[in-house]
């Protein structure tokens, strides 16, 4: 390896690395504010200046290429007077505003000045005056402020794929802007405030509501969809204020998406805080004691073929596994997740899980996506994708329509016989796939939906097994699920392996079943009709409307759970608040149920039914680690094929689950791209 002498000391360093990216090798740090790891160079800002030998002048270690035998200086009074001059030029026009600036406490540019700046300045012109710009309900600008670094718009262009901002002008009169002042439609776009160094770029619903300082930062994950982002908790007193990103290379690198970061305000309008029941077609308040009691005396009057129960799109594991163990006990196997019926082979754990990881697909040449829109499903695993279509020149083909998915794509047909046609090896597609070196097939919830999903898959699944695309090294198959409780729902065994695989929902629509139990299950379309229903969340969203009973919950930021998420990765959901008012958490108004119905507890503390459920799962390796690796076998199960339309429904990204409904930023950026498609 190359070596290359950083302040006397000789360090190793890969080929192809910069001079910053070598001086952070040997433990020196380097100031930046226009470099990004993430982001191609610019060189624009050139506070990184260091000195190397048999060069008269500083050099921008950013965009400098390292090379053997090079020496480097980063601590010579001739570096910190071009770092202090370059300071200078940056707060000639930079406000005075560190006291009303929503950045501050977290603001590079403040930091670095208490090293850099000085206290006075030799420019007496007025400093320049920048108009601020609309980008939206969640972006809130200050553009005095900016200093032309440009992280925003390579961030817009190279990861989110939608090159909505460009800088206009030259020098000091250089703007930031979209252009026509739209709103971004990016779902990646608050990913820029992050980026921003300065106060230029700041969270709009989050402005003067609190200081970095004040806040009670807790590290959890996001369950908006099953990608699992890494994320970070910030609140105050019991409401959360905010949710930003947390590193994880393997899953969400450091970005989020806006319905990750924005959806919290939800989590403060329409909550349960206290039992209901109706009453003369009215619901009133009541007691915990009264709610139970009322529950319990209902389904003792029922046969267990008619008690069932339905489980939502953010419930934990130990939720899921407590209220299957009321059914367990209850003798009732109608116990489901799904909110249509849809095709699962729950024979291995592989056969439902996204077996080849998300940093996986930056090893593959080659996506087919089946019936799915990663975009508005699964956003984090849709910029994945898209850098890997950058950096590896990744070819993606799609059976189905998705619409824009901020890369370039190839329809290979909108039918379910058009995929037959690949699976028996016709046309140039089928040899195309098969001469990728680690091609896979994204499989999603659309496609198992139809009458022909049981086919799909396992016709997929038995192709790839062929073709030798399923070994040790590599499994193609990958399913992508859209709730963050699906992969614990399967897990914990929440499907009915009946040979009608329709069973629970003809049952539902033909009115077999009196009693129902929602736990979070607010997407799911229900004919009330005669049943009784009992509804256990945290918001009066749209199941509560119709509840007979409803058990004030907790949602995800209030209580202690497992997630499973697409890749079947376990990873723990931390309590950051407390829910409002007589509403408890979950498993504690399962556990109290059963206690109503049997005279007994489920367990006796919440780690009893941790340890319970998570030995359910199948070949779990640990909190935060991907599954252990089997190899899949060919155990192809015969379904029947219909020749159907592969249509892929639009999904209303803003309001996919109850806290996003309730949210107001989801509202007005929803309204925002309603209004930009007119």
């Amino acid at each position: 390896m190359p070596k290359i002498t950083i302040n006397g000391k000789e360090i190793e360093f890969q080929k192809g690395m910069t001079v910053l990216q070598a001086c952070e090798l040997a433990d020196v740090e380097i100031p930046r504010f226009c470099y990004h790891e993430r982001l191609s160079i610019a060189g624009n800002c050139r506070m990184c200046l260091v000195e190397m030998e048999k060069s008269n002048k500083p050099i921008a270690s950013c965009a400098m290429p390292a090379a053997e035998g090079m020496k480097i200086k980063t601590n010579t009074e001739m570096v910190e007077k071009a770092r202090k001059g370059v300071m200078e030029f940056l707060l000639a026009n930079h406000p005075l505003d560190c006291p009303v600036c929503d950045q501050g406490g977290e603001c590079d540019l403040q930091d670095q000045s208490l090293y850099y700046g000085v206290d006075k300045s030799r420019f007496v012109e007025n400093k320049r005056d920048v108009k601020d710009k609309y980008m939206g309900p969640l972006i809130k600008t200050q553009m005095t402020r900016c200093i032309h670094c440009t992280r925003c718009i390579r961030f817009a262009t190279e990861v989110a794929g939608v090159p909505e901002l460009g800088a206009i002008g030259r020098g000091e009169n250089t703007e930031i802007t979209t252009y026509l002042e739209k709103s971004m439609e990016s779902e990646l776009s608050g990913n820029v405030i992050d980026l921003c160094p300065v106060g230029a770029l700041t969270s709009k619903p989050y402005a003067f509501e609190a200081r970095p300082w004040e806040l009670k930062k807790t590290e959890s994950i996001d369950v908006m969809d099953a990608v699992g982002s890494n994320v970070r908790i910030d609140t105050y007193g019991w409401e959360v204020k905010r949710v930003l990103p947390r590193l994880n290379e393997s899953i969400n690198e450091e970005w989020i998406s806006d319905k990750t970061r924005y959806s919290c305000d939800g989590l403060l309008n329409q909550r349960l805080d206290a039992p209901y029941i109706k009453k003369d077609g009215k619901l009133k308040k009541t007691t915990w004691e009264e709610a139970l009691n009322i529950i319990a005396n209902q389904i003792k009057k029922l046969k267990k073929e008619e008690i069932a129960g339905h489980v939502g799109d953010m419930a934990n594991i130990e939720s899921i596994y407590s209220l299957k163990k009321i059914f367990n006990n209850l003798g009732s196997k109608h116990l489901e997740f799904r909110e249509k019926d849809r095709y699962y082979n729950t024979s291995n754990r592989e056969n439902y899980l996204f077996n080849t990881s998300i940093l996986g697909l930056e090893s593959a040449d080659l996506v087919l996506l089946i019936g799915c829109n990663p975009r508005l499903e699964a956003t984090m695993l849709n910029a994945r994708i898209r850098k890997a279509t950058i950096q590896n020149s990744l070819k993606v083909f799609s059976f189905g329509n998705p619409g824009d998915l901020t890369y370039s794509y190839q329809v290979l047909g909108n039918n379910t016989s058009d995929i037959k046609d690949f699976l028996k090896g016709t046309g140039k597609f089928s040899e195309t796939f098969k001469k990728a070196k680690k091609p896979l097939v994204i499989i999603g919830e659309e496609a198992l939906e139809l009458k022909s999903g049981g086919y799909i898959f396992e016709e997929i699944k038995e192709y790839l097994i062929k073709n030798g695309f399923i070994n040790d090294d590599w499994n193609a198959l990958n399913i992508l699920h859209r709730n963050a409780s699906s992969v614990g729902a399967l897990d914990m065994g929440l499907i009915e392996n009946t040979p009608n695989k329709e069973s629970f929902f003809s049952n539902l629509n033909n009115k077999k079943f009196k009693f129902l139990y929602l736990l979070g299950s607010d997407n799911i379309k229900i004919n009330k009709d005669d049943m009784f229903i009992v509804y256990q969340g945290s918001h009066g969203d749209r199941s509560a409307e119709i509840a007979d009973v409803i058990l004030p919950g907790s949602a995800y930021t209030e209580q202690n759970g497992l997630y499973v998420n697409l890749e079947g990765r376990v990873q723990e959901c931390k309590k950051a608040s407390y829910p409002p008012g007589l509403a408890k958490e979950d498993y504690q108004i399962l556990n109290e149920l059963n206690l109503q119905l049997f005279n007994k507890k489920l367990f006796n503390k919440f780690g009893d039914i941790r340890n319970e459920a998570v030995n359910k799962i199948a070949n779990f390796s640990g909190y935060e680690n991907l599954p252990k690796k089997i190899s899949l076998k060919s155990n192809k199960i015969i379904n029947e094929f219909f020749d159907e339309e592969l249509k892929i429904d639009k999904v209303d990204y803003y309001f996919t689950n109850s806290i996003s409904r309730s949210s107001k930023t989801m509202s007005e950026c929803r309204e925002a791209r309603m209004k930009s498609k007119i």
